[in-house]
């Protein structure tokens, strides 16, 4: 590396040559990912092995920087921005993202405080209005998180500061408790063990035959729960479930939850964005009437990860649960501004909303929108193939543009199909369990999937049961 004028970092010419060269290189993955195989071949340790067992005292040129980024992290990389990559959910990474990630870097501003970056707060509060109108919901205060785990916890933490200012001061009670379904995300459980409720005061609430939470189950537990001294404190539904894409009776939901005074959470990570199609719109009956909602713009919405959405009706109990502001962080304007690290254990925040906003604004609602339609299709194309099969089933509704199914054959032989088709390179499928049995995953969400994509993760799968 050539110092700069004073001695350290680029000069600003070998970085904007170093700059075109990794832009072309970009380019070209962007281009010819579907020459990957998706899932890294390396074993356990590979990577560990290959690399100097300390690091460099003297500054190595970028060029061979970069020659063993490609030689030695390639290799190992799981291609998540793959057309094919169809394991747990996609997520999709679009060029408009891509080109915000760099500027995101290069600003390396920390938006805790509107004074510390007015652009980062403010654009914040545009752009999630924006995408609340198209999702159809009404006013609501949003925030932008890393992960859906965090706005899970942050939702969690609201309602405990709902039902009991106090523990704010005094820490967790012993009696507040948590209900959820048996499909809910393991996020909601980690949340309750990490604000202090405990796993034994979560209440994992039984399924119907379609995976979705059961108000009727919902409302005994909580009424036995009272009924031993308990504090009914949270109820988070779920509209695209993690397994299944299932989505919960959110009405009738929230009626139990307006009856017992929870704070009613609505994890929508997955299946949030499919709000802005009309004709997927039926599956978010009641969710306006939620505390808070979580949406993951970088599951399905061409944004890269990590950008979670968390919007709330009740702004002021957030804030309630997580400011604290010493003097070193007081401005003259905090009485005019929203100061986002008031919401949230965060203090430190990157400029999230600068990709949503050109991801928003590249595509429009038209270009996203068919999008998630298309990904529909596709998922239901994939679907009926399955069905074609005598081999085959599908094992569980299709709300969205996830399919289950399985080989109809033991736990084993379904493993073994996975696999084989993930040891291919061609896609990379995921496992789930549903009443007892091993089923297969095609999660379809990644911008530049085709047809023709889905028929040769569908041909694999083939040749895998040949085999």
């Amino acid at each position: 590396m050539t110092p700069s004028v004073n001695g350290f970092d680029l000069p600003p010419d070998e970085f904007r040559a170093l700059g075109h060269h990794v832009v072309d290189w970009i380019a070209d993955y962007l281009r010819d990912v579907r020459h990957y195989p998706v899932v890294s071949r390396i074993e356990p340790g590979d990577l560990i092995d290959a690399l100097p067992k300390s690091a460099p005292d003297t500054p190595e040129p970028m060029n061979t920087v970069l020659a063993d980024f490609e030689r030695q992290i390639l290799p190992a990389v799981t291609h998540w921005n793959h057309p094919r990559f169809h394991g747990y959910f996609s997520v999709s990474a679009s060029g408009p993202g891509i080109l915000a990630e760099m500027l995101i870097a290069a600003l390396n501003v920390n938006g805790m405080l509107w004074k510390s970056c007015p652009a980062a707060t403010e654009l914040e509060q545009v752009t999630l209005d924006w995408l609340r109108q198209w999702l159809g919901l009404p006013e609501r205060f949003g925030i932008i998180y890393d992960t859906a785990s965090i706005s899970t916890l942050h939702a969690i933490a609201a309602a405990r500061e709902q039902a009991d200012p106090s523990s704010r001061l005094e820490g967790a009670s012993k009696h507040h408790t948590v209900y959820f379904s048996e499909q809910a995300h393991s996020s909601v459980e980690k949340s309750a063990i990490a604000i202090g409720i405990g796993q034994q005061n979560t209440r994992k609430i039984g399924l119907d035959e379609q995976f979705r939470l059961r108000p009727d189950l919902l409302e005994q537990t909580i009424v036995r729960d009272m009924a031993a001294g308990k504090k009914p404190i949270c109820i988070v539904a779920a509209i695209g479930t993690t397994a299944t894409t299932s989505v919960d009776p959110v009405a009738a939901i929230a009626d139990i939850a307006e009856r017992y005074n929870c704070w009613l959470h609505v994890d929508a990570a997955y299946a949030g964005p499919a709000a802005m199609v009309p004709e997927l719109r039926h599956h978010f009956e009641g969710w306006e009437r939620a505390d808070s909602i979580v949406l993951n713009p970088h599951k399905w919405l061409a944004t890269p990860i990590d950008c979670s959405v968390f919007y709330t009706r009740k702004p002021e109990v957030l804030k309630r649960a997580f400011s604290l502001v010493p003097d070193y962080l007081k401005t003259q304007e905090d009485s005019q501004v929203v100061n986002y690290m008031d919401y949230g254990v965060q203090l430190g925040r990157r400029f999230r909303s600068l990709k949503l906003w050109f991801v928003m604004r590249a595509f429009g609602r038209d270009g996203l929108e068919s999008m998630i339609r298309e990904h529909v299709r596709l998922a239901r194309l994939f679907a009926g193939w399955v069905v074609q099969d005598p081999r085959f089933e599908v094992s569980s509704p299709v709300p969205f543009s996830l399919v289950n199914f399985r080989l109809k054959s033991t736990d084993a032989a379904n493993v073994e199909v996975m696999n084989r088709v993930n040891e291919s390179g061609v896609a990379f499928l995921s496992p789930v369990m549903l009443n007892g049995k091993t089923c297969l995953r095609v999660a379809i969400g990644d911008i530049k999937t085709t047809e023709a994509d889905l028929a040769a993760t569908w041909e694999a799968i083939q040749a895998a049961v040949r085999e």
